[in-house]
């Protein structure tokens, strides 16, 4: 399995690429694409590398991780994979373009084709992906979790030395440490972090030094 960043949109978003090396079955997490040339990258990548698209992956639905969503459905086929529970932003996310007073036009809603749950496992060829839900950042943020290779996409949970803010709708602090120290630091130390914004961590770095935790 590989995986690749791109940073996209105005809030700095990482949208991953993750595939399988030997079936070229791939996974595009939280397409932020917002423009035509974000979206000629991310494209232009995937064909280069003669990747077939088999998810299209959300860890939440806040609308900087889902600006290219309809390009990914409209170019590859593949529905929205996210939690049910962040359905309503999905729903509302002209609502939260004007609560960041962006000017993008007309967001159509964003609705869940295929639900995942914590302890959900997903497959890419050979290689398994875990759903670990982690709640606090929004009502149904998840993390994906490739234990084989040692890697984990959490989204805007946790972030190298921080973790994602609660004062969005759908927020609880509380929440998102518990689900940080029960979900997530729990997986081996040596797992690489790849957040939705900012560096790579490992949890072993965000056990000892993370001041937010």
């Amino acid at each position: 399995m590989k995986i690749t960043p791109f940073e996209f949109n105005l809030f700095g978003e990482l949208t991953y690429v993750m595939w399988d090396e030997t079936t070229a079955q791939a996974a595009i997490i939280d397409p932020g694409m917002s423009n035509p040339s974000e979206e000629k990258q991310l494209a232009s990548f995937i064909a280069d590398n003669h990747l077939s698209v088999k998810y299209m992956l959300f860890t939440h639905l806040h609308i900087d991780h889902t600006f290219g969503s309809e390009f990914v459905r409209n170019t590859y086929g593949v529905g929205v994979t996210a939690h049910e529970a962040d359905l309503p932003l999905g729903l509302a996310r002209d609502n939260q373009a004007r609560m960041f007073r962006l000017r993008v036009g007309s967001l159509p809603p964003l609705t869940i084709d295929n639900k995942v749950n914590h302890a959900d496992e997903l497959k890419l060829g050979s290689e398994k992906i875990i759903v670990i839900h982690v709640p606090g950042h929004s009502k149904g943020s998840v993390a994906y979790y490739c234990p084989q290779l040692g890697f984990v996409v959490t989204g805007d949970a946790l972030f190298r030395g921080s973790i994602g803010r609660t004062d969005l709708p759908g927020g609880n602090h509380s929440e998102l440490i518990r689900s940080i120290s029960d979900r997530l630091l729990t997986l081996p130390e040596s797992t690489i972090v790849y957040p939705g914004h900012g560096p790579s961590t490992t949890i072993g770095y965000e056990s000892r030094m993370n001041p937010y935790i």
